[in-house]
């Protein structure tokens, strides 16, 4: 089968040419970055953040295989928001190391970009999976209701949802995710599948704040995802569960030289509408 050329192509100097030598710098110049503050997010929780413009953050695997699903806000308007689906056009279906998370209408910038990832070598395995997906989104207490019948509040959807609020939002803020450390990929039916998450104890994975933002985590109660969850053999996966940790780094100045923090979409949102009806 031929390779496909991507509907989005990256030319020079284009808003998708990045400059992988600043980043590259970043991650490789650790005694330039300072921890100002690290988090740990138990199991089958959820935890939200802020990280400055310029500053770095990083997701940790601090006991071994754990997925989680990421959302993030523009810390002054959260209607600014990641936007997964745009995201996946313009960079890939599973990100990596200079890949970037794009925000919503009408803002379409760059939030942050990936600066490292110890699973950057996973690759396609032989069932073509790769990891950290924008092809699936959040696990939610309605699916759940719909096709068990049951009740359980401590999906990602739900996590996130009591991580937010403290900040004033609610579960409408919430939105489709990043799945960190997440195995996943589409079968030969077209159909979206999830493998034991391939992370070990201390993998990570690092971005560069482009604006300031809000960030959270869930701690998914699918754990690793190494036991099934739905069909005759479910079973609960809590012994499968452990915590995450989040690292938040100050860069030395120096580091930044010639960065700036990206403009919101140059289009004028007039949509071919003027006042007064056309003409």
């Amino acid at each position: 089968m031929l390779n496909y050329p991507a509907a989005y192509q990256t030319t020079k100097g284009s808003a998708l040419d990045v400059d992988k030598a600043f980043y590259r710098r970043i991650a490789a110049e650790q005694d330039a970055r300072e921890l100002i503050e690290s988090i740990v997010i138990p199991i089958r929780s959820g935890q939200a953040w802020t990280v400055p413009a310029g500053h770095v953050f990083r997701i940790v695997t601090i006991e071994g295989p754990q997925v989680a699903d990421l959302n993030m806000w523009n810390l002054h308007n959260p209607r600014e928001r990641m936007w997964a689906s745009r995201t996946r056009q313009l960079q890939a279906a599973h990100v990596s190391t200079f890949d970037r998370l794009w925000s919503t209408l009408p803002f379409l910038r760059p939030m942050v970009t990936i600066t490292d990832d110890s699973l950057a070598d996973y690759g396609i395995d032989e069932h073509g999976g790769r990891v950290h997906d924008l092809l699936g989104t959040r696990c939610d207490p309605y699916v759940n209701r719909m096709l068990t019948g049951e009740d359980f509040h401590f999906h990602c959807h739900s996590n996130l949802t009591r991580a937010v609020a403290p900040y004033g939002l609610t579960e409408y803020d919430v939105h489709d995710v990043l799945n960190v450390f997440q195995c996943t990929g589409l079968n030969l039916d077209d159909k979206y599948f999830m493998k034991a998450c391939p992370a070990k104890k201390g993998d990570y994975l690092e971005f560069f704040a482009e604006i300031d933002l809000l960030c959270a985590l869930s701690t998914c109660p699918g754990g690793d995802l190494s036991l099934p969850m739905w069909g005759p053999d479910a079973r609960d996966p809590l012994e499968v569960c452990r915590p995450l940790g989040v690292e938040i780094y100050r860069l030395a100045p120096d580091l930044l030289e010639g960065w700036t923090t990206p403009s919101v979409a140059a289009y004028k949102g007039q949509h071919g509408l003027t006042l007064g009806g056309q003409g």
